[in-house]
């Protein structure tokens, strides 16, 4: 066998491996398309004081084991945002987004969207492009503000000291 008859061998495995991963890839999003759409038919929003927070892997956590036996292997191999916190007057471990994991303040009370164990987003929080558009417009009006404001008494005292 000569280097084409490799090469030949070699780009028909990069080809089927290629298109193993892309039918994976439609599977996987077909599924995760019908998770996302069983959470938001059942999540709620609940008031929560975190205790909490910490990346720490599924087997470590305190959560219950009919939970625990549901995650894929890989998923308990990986390490997940779980939060402690009280819900009403029990104490709860939480799966948490990522997105909100990052934004969730520790030991505050705060409104989250619930479904089951899983916390799907926070009431309340703001996107990267939200906060700087609401930082450009308090900028801009504290700048209007200034050239509008009547001139204080030391302004005026330097205005009539110069002239």
């Amino acid at each position: 066998m000569g280097l084409w008859g490799i090469m030949f061998v070699v780009a028909i495995i990069v080809l089927v491996i290629g298109i193993a991963i892309y039918f994976l890839n439609s599977w996987a999003g077909k599924k995760q398309a019908a998770q996302n759409e069983m959470v938001a038919q059942h999540k709620q929003t609940v008031s929560i004081y975190v205790i909490d927070k910490k990346k720490d892997k599924i087997t470590n956590a305190s959560l219950p084991k009919a939970m625990a036996d549901q995650v894929p292997r890989m998923g308990k191999l990986m390490k997940m945002p779980l939060v402690k916190a009280k819900a009403g007057s029990q104490i709860v471990t939480m799966i948490c987004e990522p997105e909100t994991f990052k934004v969730l303040p520790v030991k505050k009370t705060v409104s989250v969207e619930v479904a089951g164990a899983y916390i799907v987003g926070m009431k309340g929080m703001k996107t990267k492009m939200e906060l700087a558009e609401q930082r450009k417009s308090r900028r801009k009006n504290v700048m209007q503000n200034e050239s509008e404001a009547p001139k204080k008494w030391h302004q005026n005292l330097l205005g009539k000291l110069k002239r």
